[in-house]
């Protein structure tokens, strides 16, 4: 039988949000506004990968484009029409597909949402301990240090 804490399944709308919206400091926390995640995989107890159910408001971002060393991406577009940034360029997404991020490669990736309705998709990824996030096309960089991220300007300066 299970917990209340560990439930067998659930509808996705009883999941609650995540109360801290980021964990980037800011100038950066803020450029994230519009990005709602609700952590699925963590109501069942997972450990090993995440999940998230994440709406984006219209012009709102996933994320800074970023890419991990040790821990893989997976996405699958439910609703809305976001474009998808990488190394490569622009791809705009529809409801049904998908893209994955392979770790060490360096191809920094996130999604926007330039249009005016709300765009829906489950983020999946594991949670390989040390990983490194690095960030192109901002000063900054991350580190997994005991399952925290820590946060730093690119001369590793702290924020």
């Amino acid at each position: 039988m299970a917990s209340p804490i560990n439930p067998i399944a659930i509808h996705v709308t009883e999941a609650p949000p995540r109360t801290k919206l980021t964990n980037y400091p800011e100038p950066f926390a803020s450029r994230i506004a519009g990005r709602e995640k609700h952590p699925l995989g963590d109501l069942f107890g997972l450990t090993n990968f995440g999940v998230n159910l994440t709406r984006l408001a219209p012009h709102a971002i996933s994320a800074l484009r970023h890419a991990h060393s040790k821990q893989d991406e997976f996405i699958y577009i439910l609703k809305g029409n976001p474009t998808l940034q990488t190394d490569e360029g622009r791809t705009q997404l529809s409801p049904g597909m998908c893209a994955g991020f392979k770790a060490g490669t360096g191809n920094a990736h996130n999604l926007i949402n330039e249009t005016s309705e709300e765009v829906l998709y489950l983020e999946i990824g594991d949670r390989t301990p040390g990983d490194e996030g690095t960030y192109p096309d901002d000063d900054i960089q991350a580190l997994l240090v005991e399952g925290k991220w820590q946060f730093t300007h690119k001369d590793g300066t702290p924020y």
